[in-house]
């Protein structure tokens, strides 16, 4: 009886051998699915960030073109100032005896002129009558005046402006 059940046990044996091998054989089979795996996850990773690099330079190079243009539009309208506050010291400097058909078409450019600028966003600086920000006034006269108190602004001698709240010219005053 002995030699029956070891001859079972041999029968066995080489089955689970046979177990052993292919445990053995697939071993391989799962490491290079890792290998495969890590490659796979190394290479996702890569592009992950190479996508998060590209989205922030686009960010990045859409607010330095926003800032640009910001910033030529802001230079041609510091130059346009002058001529706005020019055909304003024109217009005043007629009196209502000396309109004419040239002097109407002038205000009319001058008015479309500042429908324009309202329009891109510059607005006057408000001045006479608010208390003195050097900020946005340039005091060029001090005078002595109770009603008005200290530091307030007496009268605008010309006109300031900003855009986007930065001050593209300040405001000419007398302070008191």
């Amino acid at each position: 009886d002995g030699t029956c059940a070891d001859k079972a046990d041999e029968a066995e044996a080489p089955e689970e051998n046979a177990e052993s091998e292919d445990d053995e054989s697939e071993a391989p089979k799962k490491g290079k699915k890792s290998r495969e795996q890590e490659k796979i996850e190394e290479l996702t990773d890569r592009v992950k960030r190479q996508m998060a690099e590209f989205d922030n330079f686009r960010k990045r190079t859409e607010k330095e073109k926003s800032q640009m243009f910001e910033m030529g539009a802001s230079d041609i309208l510091e130059k346009l100032l002058p001529v706005v506050d020019n055909f304003e010291r024109g217009l005043d400097a007629l009196g209502e005896d000396e309109k004419n058909a040239f002097s109407e078409g002038m205000e009319k450019i001058y008015k479309q002129l500042g429908t324009m600028l309202d329009d891109v966003g510059v607005e006057q600086i408000e001045a006479e009558g608010a208390e003195f920000d050097p900020e946005l006034h340039n005091a060029v006269m001090h005078v002595d005046d109770e009603s008005l108190g200290e530091n307030v602004v007496a009268e605008e001698l010309q006109k300031g402006y900003r855009y986007k709240n930065t001050v593209l010219s300040h405001s000419m005053v007398k302070v008191a």
